[in-house]
């Protein structure tokens, strides 16, 4: 009888302590899966749907919200929003200027709960009122640009020597834009120059609005082979950026346009006057800028041109304009191919009307906008 006590006791006693471990590592188990799940954010839509995830901006009236299912950014209007819960702090910048960093939890539709401070006070926002939700903070200048060159040489039968260097820069403030375009292009046979050619514009945008602005601009160029020395051209007036950053969406979205007009001083020096002699007018300037960066500004294609026509004649006007594609190659290393067309319907004497200029370069390019 003993050892069937014993043996049952300590039957007994395993069983008990066997349930015991189980029911210790699962408790341990649950504290460790609770632990790691996260606490997803919440937005409900005004057609009831609910969307678990995690809200990382809302920025020009769309939330994105990274999926709770699967990596993939889902975006819905700001305005179809009818409640939401943040837990991890965000900055919510108001209409009147106010920025609310907390987390947020649900109200009223429409409305919003903000626990912000130290303190962790909560206020209700009318969901309208917020502009922006943990917007991408830019530097106070941006610069975008690039510099490309191209060289090409040959030996034997024949000796030609071709360079070419095309370079841009736009400095961008909330009020003030800085553009610089240059190029230069000479060319040689065998010593004997075929081509050299510089041209440059500098201009300078005051922002009256978000869209309107003034600008005053110069443009420089000189031709060896058209007897040019010095062609000038001093302009000011209105301009009005028709598309910005961020106006479209998809493929669209980086897409800018502006287009401006204003008198100018027009004025050509030749270096021999027995052929050509000096001329000095005012015209008008009209010009035009167009950019399309696309799949995230590893491509880019653009357009520019300047048209002075003459006051006193609409049909005596000079113009120029650049067509072409940049592609980023790797990192910053950056190719090109540019087209710039030169129309003068009063060219100088033995010269034609039209130079069409044909560019393949290679080099740097950059853009310091923030992006997350």
């Amino acid at each position: 009888m003993r050892p069937s006590i014993v043996t049952a006791g300590l039957i007994m006693v395993w069983c008990l302590t066997t349930t015991m471990g189980s029911s210790a590592v699962s408790a341990d188990d649950a504290a460790i899966v609770s632990e790691a799940a996260p606490v997803l954010d919440v937005v409900t839509l005004k057609d009831g749907s609910v969307i678990h995830g995690e809200v990382v901006e809302m920025t020009g009236g769309l939330l994105v919200i990274k999926s709770a299912l699967a990596a993939d950014l889902i975006k819905v209007k700001w305005s179809d929003v009818s409640k939401i819960a943040v837990s991890h702090p965000l900055p919510f910048h108001l209409k009147e200027g106010t920025i609310l960093n907390g987390t947020v939890e649900e109200g009223d539709p429409g409305t919003m709960r903000v626990k912000a401070g130290p303190s962790g006070d909560t206020m209700t926002v009318p969901m309208d009122a917020v502009t922006q939700v943990n917007p991408v903070i830019q530097s106070p200048v941006i610069y975008t640009g690039s510099i490309n060159a191209g060289y090409s040489q040959s030996t034997g039968n024949s000796s030609l020597r071709n360079i070419s260097v095309v370079g841009d820069l736009v400095a961008r403030s909330e009020q003030l834009r800085l553009t610089l375009l240059g190029r230069y292009v000479y060319g040689d046979n065998s010593g004997s120059l075929q081509v050299r050619n510089a041209r440059g514009t500098i201009k300078l945008d005051f922002f009256i609005t978000k869209r309107l602005f003034w600008f005053a601009s110069a443009y420089v160029e000189n031709d060896f082979l058209q007897n040019l020395k010095l062609r000038t051209a001093i302009a000011s007036g209105p301009g009005y950026q028709f598309i910005e950053r961020g106006d479209f969406k998809g493929i669209f979205k980086d897409m800018t346009f502006y287009a401006e007009a204003g008198p100018s001083y027009f004025n050509e020096d030749y270096r021999d006057n027995r052929l050509t002699d000096d001329r000095a007018s005012f015209r008008a300037r009209v010009a035009m800028k167009w950019d399309w960066p696309l799949f995230d500004g590893r491509v880019v294609l653009y357009h520019y041109n300047e048209i002075f026509p003459s006051v006193q004649n609409a049909s005596d006007f000079f113009f120029t304009m650049d067509n072409g594609v940049r592609m980023k190659i790797l990192a910053g290393l950056a190719s090109g191919f540019q087209v710039t067309t030169r129309y003068n319907n009063r060219p100088p004497a033995g010269t034609g009307d039209t130079d069409n200029l044909y560019l393949l370069t290679l080099g740097y390019a950059f853009d310091t906008t923030r992006k997350r």
